[in-house]
């Protein structure tokens, strides 16, 4: 009897996950400290979650400085999806505030520290404050490749034409 609960709630979960049109996935996340805040969507319709400063002083990022952000948190990522760090726009359009390896690739084995890196592009100092939004975190699938040594590749229109070849 309760099995028979348990695999129609669960066929009605996915269900609802199919009608819906969004693929979720079960993400773990430990907070290095009760204030720490976790990952959040911030509309319905968000690909990204928030992520947070975990900060004990506000931080100041010069132009062209660059600087290690901790979000308190480690996250568990399930094999075959992986963690990609984003910046948010807000902050590129108004400040020049970005994440310099965008997107950050975060592994479903790594199970340490978050921590964000920023660089500030803009013309003026910036300053990050505990609790702020400074990047999103977007969860998507991973597709290996397998690799085969070949003599040649197969022929295209647009052959060997690299940056800009197909107009500015």
């Amino acid at each position: 009897m309760i099995r028979r609960a348990l695999l129609a709630a669960v066929s009605a979960e996915i269900s609802a996950g199919i009608k819906s049109g969004v693929n979720e996935v079960l993400v773990k996340v430990v907070k290095n400290a009760p204030r720490a805040v976790l990952p959040q969507y911030e509309t319905e319709g968000s690909a990204g979650m928030d992520l947070r400063a975990f900060l004990d002083a506000d931080i100041s990022i010069p132009p062209l400085g660059r600087v290690k952000i901790p979000t308190g948190i480690k996250i568990e990522i399930p094999k075959g999806y992986e963690g990609q760090v984003r910046p948010r726009s807000g902050l590129a359009v108004k400040k020049g505030l970005t994440v310099l390896n965008s997107p950050g690739t975060i592994d479903s084995d790594y199970r340490g520290d978050l921590d964000i890196i920023l660089i500030n592009l803009g013309s003026e100092g910036i300053i990050i404050k505990d609790g702020e939004r400074i990047a999103q975190l977007v969860i998507a699938p991973v597709c290996k490749a397998n690799i085969a040594e070949v003599k040649e590749l197969t022929e295209t229109s647009r052959g060997e034409g690299g940056f800009g070849s197909t107009g500015a």
